[in-house]
């Protein structure tokens, strides 16, 4: 199997949390499950996967956590925050992923690698935060939480109001060149949980932690041209990518090229902090060299995997 390309898949934050539930361990196990038995179907074709996941709901949960706790215990910093929840979602999905293949009479290996990636510490995006965590708000319950703890808080893609926090650009992945080497011995590898842990290089070269929340497709695109993967497959809450979402005249794409993308991506059509950075993300990935983009819901990865379903963006 050493000569067969890695298979990039990231699961959105979403999936694992849906909107509308309390969020608790037995509901993400579920949805863990649910998406891992259709990622150990891919495994069991002896196809090397690299599995990046979002946190924008759990980590959000980890803040609050803190908040409540601060007069207790010192609150942590966004970055440790970040890392916490690179270690706890990837034990779930590295588990819910072992008892899938276990049913499927399969051997393979999972581990998880908690990931560092590194951003500009003078990025613009630092004084403008768009990146959705935690849970969803009513416009009543925002407008309070905003006067209260003066978070910023903007609405959703039309689904509610989030906290949004920076989201600055990745630039590398330090932990890349250990991702590539264990996928290339048939490890199926779960690493750049939530964007990654972000820090910042120094002038001597060590790191440091930064607070903000990298978006996890963009930070999977630079992780898939670092390992030279040949497909990003991203597994979100929405069964394609469509222009005009949540208006009457939504239209799904079920197929468009670069150019196309591009189109859609300058008129406008994607939500910030939402599908947008999926685009970017494909746009990016498909021009350094990446062969297929697939955006679909894990429940129809595998159809999509064969173009009857999802969106499929190619050069």
């Amino acid at each position: 199997m050493r000569d067969k390309p890695i298979v990039i898949v990231s699961i959105g934050g979403n999936t694992l949390i849906r909107k509308g539930e309390k969020g608790t361990i037995d509901e993400q196990f579920e949805h863990a499950e649910m998406c891992m038995s259709y990622v150990a179907k891919l495994a069991a074709q002896g196809i090397k996967i690299v599995i990046t996941h979002g946190n924008g709901p759990i980590i959000g949960n980890i803040v609050i956590r803190n908040e409540a706790a601060k007069d207790i215990i010192p609150p942590m910093p966004l970055y440790i925050c970040n890392a916490d929840s690179e270690g706890g979602i990837g034990f779930m999905i590295q588990q819910t992923l072992y008892n899938q293949l276990k049913k499927l009479n399969i051997q393979r290996d999972a581990a998880t690698i908690v990931t560092q990636v590194v951003v500009d510490k003078d990025d613009p995006a630092f004084l403008n935060p768009t990146k959705p965590i935690g849970p969803f708000y009513t416009k009543e319950e925002a407008a309070k939480i905003h006067q209260t703890k003066g978070w910023t808080i903007v609405e959703d893609s039309n689904r509610g109001y989030r906290r949004v926090v920076p989201s600055p650009k990745p630039l590398k992945v330090i932990e890349a060149s250990i991702i590539k080497k264990l996928a290339m011995n048939d490890v199926l590898v779960i690493a750049a949980g939530g964007g990654g842990a972000p820090v910042v290089e120094l002038q001597d070269s060590s790191l440091k932690g930064i607070d903000a929340v990298i978006d996890k497709d963009l930070a999977t695109a630079v992780l898939a041209g670092e390992i030279k993967a040949e497909t990003f497959i991203d597994l979100t809450s929405i069964d394609r990518v469509y222009i005009n979402f949540g208006k009457p005249n939504q239209i799904g794409l079920d197929r468009l090229a670069v150019l196309e993308a591009k189109k859609y991506l300058a008129a406008g059509e994607f939500a910030p902090g939402s599908m947008r950075p999926k685009m970017e993300a494909a746009i990016e990935f498909l021009e350094a060299g990446g062969k297929e983009v697939v955006i679909t819901m894990p429940e129809f990865l595998e159809s999509a995997m064969e173009g009857g379903a999802g969106t499929r963006i190619i050069r």
